[in-house]
Order: structure tokens, then C-alpha cells, then sequence
């Protein structure tokens, strides 16, 4: 595709394709910035709304109908950008309540649940966006909107709807009043090193603080 028909595209508003790169830059922006840690008192509450408004394209990306891209070998985009600094920020940032638990498939019968971390999927579904824009920002249209419906149905929407659920809950613990139970040990490494009721009241005092205040929510637990 040359520049002159990728500049036309862009300049439709009204493009699917430009649509849907415009939704997930301004994903990939915006969790750039929160893994800055600029703001950590909004973090959770933002990052569930960018998670929403993110799989708002990637549903539209599953209902539309299969996209063809115009090569039959996917053109080398070169080296992925490396993202565990940003992986390491979110999961300073979230602590104590980046681990969360999680169910890969709900239609196979009698799944174990599995610890999973928010920071950890939210890098993932980041590396996923980029390599499609890589071959959006080339020109390659046809090629960003097919890799990024096949891994929004193989890997980060799955993957971006387990984060938006467990950010859901934490945000509904807060509104709600509802202290989080005991956790058990929840971690994903193999032996947890943290005394549950700890860990329980240390999640508990960070989501009161952190995400109470944003939502609106006095410190006793009353909105404003």
C-alpha cells in the first residue's frame, strides 16, 4: 500500500481501520502513563475504563467478518519492543492487589481457577497491540486489522477481559462496602510468603485509599 493511500485512510474519521488503531493507540498511550505512576491514587479506576473502552474495538473486531491480509506471509516487523520495565511499574503500582484468580475457559467443565496478575496481562495485551500497529504504521492495513482480530480471539481479549473483570471486582468491593476475603495465598508463584489476613488487610487499606478516594468515597467508607 503506498504512503498516499495510507495517509487517505487515516484522513477518514469515519475508517474502520483507522478507528480501530485510534482506540488502541490510545490504549497503549494511556497505560504508558499510568505505569508511570504520576497519578497512583487513580490508577485502578482508569485503567478499568481504558480496559472497557479497549474491548469495545476488540468486540468490534470479533463480530466483523474475517479479515484476508494481502501478503501470504506475515512481513517480519523486527524486534518486539520490550515491555517488563512497564510490567514491573504496573506491578509496583497495584500491589497488593495485582494477583487475581482467574478461569482461562468457562465452557470447559471443571476448570481449576489460576492466580494471574493484572500487570502481567496488561503487558501482554499491550505486546499484542504493538506488533499489529507496527505493520498499521507501515502502510500494511490489511495485515494490522487481521493480526489484531486473530489475537484479539486467541490471546489479549481473553486475556484483557480477565483484567477488566478482576479491576471490576476491586472497584465493586469499594462502592459496595464489601471487604475482600481472605486470599489464601493467592499468588502465582508455587508457596505464598505473605500471612494471608495481612495481605488481606494491607489490599483492603490500598483499595479504600487508592481507589475509594477517586470513586468519591470518604475515608469511613460514606460517599461524598
Amino acid at each position: 500500500m503506498s504512503e498516499a493511500t495510507l495517509n487517505a485512510i487515516k484522513d477518514n474519521p469515519d475508517d474502520f481501520a483507522v478507528q480501530i488503531s485510534d482506540q488502541i493507540e490510545s490504549f497503549i498511550v494511556s497505560v504508558t502513563e499510568v505505569a508511570k505512576g504520576d497519578d497512583p491514587d487513580s490508577a485502578i479506576p482508569y485503567l478499568l475504563l481504558e480496559l472497557s473502552q479497549l474491548l469495545l474495538a476488540g468486540g468490534r473486531l470479533g463480530a466483523h467478518e474475517d479479515f484476508v491480509p494481502v501478503d501470504r506471509y506475515e512481513p517480519d516487523t523486527g524486534p518486539e519492543p520490550d515491555v517488563d520495565e512497564m510490567r514491573l511499574k504496573l506491578a509496583t503500582l497495584l500491589d497488593p492487589v495485582d494477583v487475581y484468580s482467574e478461569v482461562f475457559d468457562p465452557y470447559e467443565p471443571r476448570t481449576a481457577p489460576v492466580a494471574c496478575r493484572i500487570s502481567d496481562a496488561l503487558a501482554d495485551v499491550i505486546t499484542d497491540l504493538r506488533h499489529g500497529m507496527a505493520h498499521y504504521s507501515e502502510g500494511r492495513v490489511s495485515e494490522a486489522l487481521w493480526w489484531w482480530q486473530f489475537s484479539y480471539l486467541s490471546n489479549w481479549g481473553p486475556t484483557a477481559s480477565a483484567a477488566l473483570r478482576a479491576l471490576q471486582s476491586l472497584v465493586a468491593h469499594v462502592r459496595l462496602d464489601t471487604p475482600l476475603d481472605a486470599l489464601d495465598g493467592l499468588d502465582t508463584d508455587s508457596e505464598a510468603d505473605e500471612d494471608d489476613s495481612a495481605l488481606e488487610k494491607e489490599a483492603g487499606a490500598v483499595m479504600a485509599a487508592e481507589i475509594g478516594v477517586p470513586l468519591g468515597m470518604q475515608p469511613d467508607g460514606r460517599r461524598s
